[in-house]
């Protein structure tokens, strides 16, 4: 295996993709919008890359409710967003928390069904006045005890259905006043703030299996390179105030916020103490580039990796019916339930 995650074209492998697959050997495979048919053809474009990889491959989805929803109507449900959850949790705490674990199951069940085992959720990130719309309502609050919380209980409901947790976006991406697909964010926050802020709600998150990182500078502590491509961030952030363990994946190391060749910005990552690059365009040349960018996954990668996957568990029996007529009426949040009154 090689230390990168890959997405492809389309609903369907193209020969030329299901080669580099074979050779390059990516640990997984990122699903998007281009990828789905619906439920059969994604279930055959699954099996078709771990057919090709030759081994039960991590395959991943961004999947939080709201603006960030890759599967949606006709064939599955629709979900909130983020701060839909946030605003119940602070009408009544048990009660957005439960939505929150609830809304993050019945995902879970809608993702097992297909495959996919990985989804790119919680964010952890804590937007301030004036940032930039990109994380915007995704956001569970403007306090990290809440967004940890609610983040915490949007983990434990996917882990309940089988399907692992992806941290983001580490550090934080909350206070950055730039889109990171378009340009790169410049956050000028001292860092005694950033530890008592932005990176205050990771901490609580810390065991999460896998993570992904900001493309965002925070000039305090490093004025050149962006979290992702810091070793400064990384070691000293990331991994010590945060106290992170798990597999840290890059965030699409294609976006604009990078600047550099691909191949440059995967060994830059690399470098800086990313464990896996995530690439997500799909494009055959560039899936190339970064796959002989990226080391074979070896050393403490390749143990975080295994470690990650191993903490995948078999779902609970769960009455798929019930769960969403029960996640309805919570999200109305009209009433406070019986446990919250006593």
């Amino acid at each position: 295996m090689r230390a990168f995650i890959t997405g492809v074209a389309g609903p369907a492998l193209t020969d030329g993709e299901r080669q580099f697959l074979r050779e390059a050997e990516p640990w997984g495979l990122i699903v998007f919008a281009r990828n789905i048919a619906g439920p059969d053809p994604l279930r055959r474009l699954i099996g078709e890359f771990r057919g090709a990889v030759g081994r039960d491959a991590p395959v991943l989805i961004d999947q939080e409710g709201g603006r960030v929803q890759r599967l949606g109507p006709p064939h599955w449900p629709k979900y909130p967003a983020g701060a839909a959850y946030g605003a119940l949790y602070d009408r009544y705490r048990a009660t957005g928390l439960a939505a929150a674990r609830l809304g993050a199951r019945l995902i879970a069940s809608d993702l097992a069904d297909l495959g996919i085992d990985v989804d790119c959720l919680p964010l952890a990130d804590v937007p301030v006045p004036g940032s930039d719309a990109v994380i915007g309502d995704r956001a569970y609050g403007t306090e990290p005890g809440k967004v940890a919380a609610i983040a915490g209980a949007i983990a434990e409901g996917l882990a309940d259905g089988g399907v692992l947790s992806v941290l983001k976006h580490i550090p934080g991406h909350g206070r950055a006043t730039a889109d990171s697909h378009k340009r790169l964010p410049m956050v000028s926050t001292d860092r005694a703030t950033l530890e008592t802020t932005d990176f205050a709600a990771f901490r609580p998150l810390a065991g999460l299996p896998l993570g992904m990182t900001a493309h965002v500078v925070f000039s305090a502590i490093d004025p050149v390179a962006p979290a992702t491509t810091s070793a400064v961030i990384v070691d000293g952030v990331i991994r010590d105030s945060i106290g992170f363990r798990g597999l840290l994946m890059s965030d699409d190391i294609s976006m604009h916020a990078l600047s550099g060749s691909l191949s440059e910005r995967s060994a830059a990552a690399i470098a800086a103490g990313c464990d896996m690059i995530l690439y997500c365009n799909g494009e055959l040349a560039e899936m190339h580039a970064v796959a002989a960018a990226v080391p074979a996954l070896a050393g403490e990668a390749a143990r975080r990796a295994a470690a990650a996957l191993a903490t995948k568990r078999r779902p609970a029996p769960f009455d798929i019916a019930a769960g969403r007529a029960e996640f309805s009426r919570l999200m109305k949040g009209t009433w406070p339930p019986a446990e919250v009154v006593a």
